[in-house]
């Protein structure tokens, strides 16, 4: 039998993807708002495809801080965008 590829929705395009084809962006029980590498982390998550026009879109329309309801999370993006930039 087949393993199932587990799939989730990016906040921004709507899509259904993998899981590796995706960021996962959480916010822990601090108001902290993290990349999470391990895709294990404590913490409410969200999930952005791993496309620079993505990351940039969001970044323009405060995806993330509308969601996570925070403010001045530039240093996530620019996180995001040297991991594919790499």
């Amino acid at each position: 039998m087949k393993n199932k590829i587990p799939l989730r929705k990016c906040v921004l395009t709507g899509e259904m993807l993998p899981k590796m084809e995706m960021f996962r962006i959480i916010i822990t029980k601090d108001n902290e708002v993290l990349y999470d590498e391990t895709g294990k982390q404590n913490g409410r998550g969200l999930y952005l495809k791993k496309d620079i026009d993505v990351i940039n879109k969001a970044k323009q329309t405060k995806k993330i801080e509308s969601v996570f309801k925070v403010k001045n999370i530039d240093q996530i993006y620019d996180e995001l965008i040297s991991k594919l930039i790499k």
